[in-house]
C-alpha cells in the first residue's frame, strides 16, 4: 500500500475508494496543501440521486475534512443532453420544468453531508446550465470542438460499447462527453478546480475533460475514480425488489434505508462500512473481527452509522428501534413501511371472497411477481400479523386489521404494514 502525503488521498485508500488516477504524484502535493479544489456532477434525471452517488458524495467529504474545497455540480445543462454510459437506448428528453423540478428535489440532500459557506474548504454548488446553455454553435465548434478527435471518442467506453452492441447512438448524445469535458474547463476558470472524481465508468469522460484542459490552457488537472460498486455476489449495488436505493426520504424512507444496510451480505459489511460511514477505521477493524452470528451486530453497526449520515442520528436510532420491535418483540410498529390495498382490490378484502394473500404479498413491493410470491408462501416464508401463512389459498378480510393494518412479514427481516386506501 502506497503511503501518501496528503491525508485525503491516504483516507481514500484505506478506505476503499480509489481505482484509477491520472496523477497521483501530482494530486497528492496538491492535496497536501490544501489546495485540491474538486468537483462531482449530477445530472436531474430523477427527483432524487441513488446510493452510487452517495459513494461521490463521500469523497467529497473526506475531501473537505482533508482541508481541501469540495463542488457538487447541478447538471441542469448536461442533463438536456443525456449520459450515454452504461446505457442501450437514448434516455428520455426531459423537458426544463422537469429537470428543474428534479434540481430542486435533489439539492438539500448534499448539505446532510457536506458544510456550504464561504470558508477555504468550504463546498459550493454550481449548476452547468449557467454555461452549457449560453453556448454559441459556431463558436462551439471552434473554440471547444476543434479540440476533439472522432476517432478517440469513438474508442470510448461509453460510445463503442453501444455500437458493439450494435444499438444506435444519437447525435446528441455523441455530445455529450464534450460538455462534460467543458464542464472542467469553465470550472477550472471560475473557481480553480484542479479534480475531477466519479465512478469508474465515467474515467472516459473525465480525462476527456483533463486533456481539453490542456489544450486550452488551464493549469494540469486530474481523475480520479471509484471502482464499480459490486455486492460480494457480484450483483450491481442498489437494486432491491422495491427498486433503486434513493437518498430522498420521501423516495426510500429512513427504516427502508436502514434495512438496505441490515440486509447486506456478510462479506460486504467491512467494505460498506469504509465506504459509507465515517466510523474510525480502528472501530472498523473490531467490528470486522466478529465471526459467527456476532456480524448482526456489525450489520446494525453499518446501518445506523449509514442512515444517520444520510437522514440525522435521530431517524437512524428510530429506524434501528422499530426494527428492534419488529424482530426482536413482533411488534407492528406504526413507523414500519405502509403500503396501500387499493380501491379496485378492496372489494376483495371487504367482500365474502376475501383478498388472496398472494395479492397482498405483491401490494408489499417486496417481490418482483406472481411466481415470487407464490413460492416465498409455498416455502413457509410469510406472516401475517406475526403469524406464518400455510396456503397460498388463504384470505385476508377486515378481520385481519390490527389498529387499522395489516402487517406482511417476508421471512425474518422484511415487514410492511398494508392499509385499506
Amino acid at each position: 500500500m502506497t503511503a501518501f502525503k496528503s491525508d485525503f488521498l491516504n483516507t481514500l485508500q484505506e478506505r476503499g475508494f480509489i481505482h484509477q488516477c491520472s496523477d497521483f504524484e501530482g494530486l497528492d502535493a496538491l492535496a497536501a496543501k490544501g489546495e485540491a479544489t474538486a468537483y462531482v456532477g449530477y445530472d436531474c434525471t430523477a427527483p432524487s440521486l441513488h446510493i452510487g452517488n452517495f459513494l461521490s458524495m463521500m469523497m467529497l467529504y473526506w475531501l473537505q475534512q482533508s482541508g481541501n474545497k469540495p463542488i457538487t455540480l447541478m447538471g441542469g445543462g448536461t442533463t438536456m443532453v443525456g449520459d450515454p454510459s452504461g446505457k442501450d437506448e437514448t434516455r428520455a428528453i426531459r423537458t426544463v420544468a422537469e429537470i428543474e423540478a428534479n434540481k430542486a428535489s435533489i439539492r438539500g440532500v448534499f448539505a446532510k453531508v457536506l458544510r456550504y459557506g464561504d470558508g477555504h474548504s468550504d463546498a459550493v454548488m454550481l449548476d452547468n446550465a449557467e454555461w452549457l446553455t449560453k453556448l454559441n454553435w459556431i463558436e462551439m465548434l471552434r473554440d471547444i470542438g476543434r479540440h476533439f478527435s472522432v476517432n478517440r471518442m469513438l474508442t470510448m467506453d461509453s460510445v463503442r460499447l453501444r455500437l458493439e452492441r450494435e444499438q444506435e447512438m444519437s447525435f446528441i448524445e455523441f455530445n455529450y462527453m464534450v460538455c462534460q469535458a467543458y464542464d472542467y474547463v469553465e470550472l477550472s476558470r471560475r473557481v480553480g478546480c484542479r479534480l475531477q472524481m466519479g465512478g469508474s465508468d465515467q474515467w472516459g469522460n473525465i480525462v476527456n475533460g483533463v486533456d481539453l484542459g490542456r489544450r486550452m490552457g488551464t493549469p494540469q488537472l486530474f481523475a480520479l475514480t471509484t471502482p464499480l460498486l459490486t455486492t460480494a455476489s457480484g450483483d450491481k449495488m442498489g437494486k432491491t425488489a422495491k427498486g433503486a436505493v434513493w437518498l430522498n426520504a420521501d423516495q426510500f424512507s429512513p427504516y427502508d434505508f436502514w434495512q438496505y444496510w441490515r440486509n447486506a451480505e456478510d462479506a460486504d459489511v467491512v467494505k460498506f462500512l469504509k465506504l459509507f460511514t465515517i466510523l474510525p477505521i480502528g472501530e472498523i477493524n473490531k467490528l470486522a473481527a466478529l465471526g459467527g452470528s456476532e456480524i448482526n451486530e456489525a450489520k446494525k453497526v453499518l446501518a445506523t452509522e449509514a442512515t444517520a449520515l444520510l437522514h440525522g442520528r435521530d431517524a437512524a436510532n428510530e429506524a434501528a428501534e422499530t426494527a428492534r420491535r419488529t424482530f426482536e418483540e413482533g411488534a407492528a410498529a406504526e413507523t414500519l413501511p405502509t403500503e396501500l390495498i387499493p380501491e379496485h382490490e378492496q372489494k376483495f378484502f371487504y367482500g365474502s371472497e376475501g383478498l388472496s394473500v398472494i395479492i397482498a404479498v405483491q401490494l408489499t413491493k417486496l417481490v418482483r411477481s406472481n411466481g415470487e410470491a407464490r413460492r416465498l408462501i409455498e416455502s413457509r416464508g410469510v406472516k401475517i400479523n406475526d403469524e406464518p401463512v400455510v396456503s397460498i389459498m388463504h384470505m385476508l378480510t377486515p378481520e385481519d386489521l390490527r389498529d387499522g393494518a395489516i402487517k406482511v412479514s417476508l421471512g425474518k427481516k422484511r415487514h410492511v404494514l398494508l392499509k385499506p386506501a
